[in-house]
C-alpha cells in the first residue's frame, strides 16, 4: 500500500519553527518529485516547496522563500520541511505529495498552527 505520512505539525508562536516530515513508503520513493503543499480553511491548496528526485534542485513559494527549506533522505524515504520565523499566515494543512508524470500520491496532512 502506498503511503505518506505528515508529521511534525503543531502551534508555534510568530517567529518560532517546525519541521514536518513525511515518511513514504509502498512506492519507489527515489525516482519521485516531493512538494510541499498548504491549505488554509476558504483558500485554494498552494505549492509551498518541491525537491527533485535526488535533491539537488528546489523550488519555493515566494511567501516562504528564505524561510522554508525542504530536503529529503532518499535512503531513509522521508522529506522535510523545516520552517522559520513563522507568520500567522503559515496557517494551515501542510500536505505531502509525490509526483511522476501523470502519478501522484497525496499524504492526509498536518495541522500547522501559528499564534501567540
Amino acid at each position: 500500500q502506498v503511503q505518506l505520512v505528515e508529521s511534525g505539525g503543531g502551534l508555534v508562536q510568530p517567529g518560532g519553527s517546525l519541521r514536518l516530515s513525511c515518511a513514504a513508503s509502498g512506492f519507489t520513493f527515489s525516482r519521485y518529485f516531493m512538494s510541499w503543499y498548504r491549505q488554509a480553511p476558504g483558500k485554494e491548496r498552494e505549492l509551498v516547496a518541491r525537491i527533485g528526485s535526488t535533491g539537488g534542485s528546489t523550488n519555493y513559494a515566494d511567501s516562504v522563500k528564505g524561510r522554508f527549506t525542504v530536503s529529503r533522505d532518499n535512503a531513509k524515504n522521508t522529506v522535510y520541511l523545516q520552517m522559520n520565523s513563522l507568520k500567522p499566515d503559515d496557517t494551515a494543512v501542510y500536505y505531502c505529495n509525490a509526483a511522476l508524470i501523470t502519478r501522484y500520491y497525496w499524504g492526509q496532512g498536518t495541522q500547522v498552527t501559528v499564534s501567540s
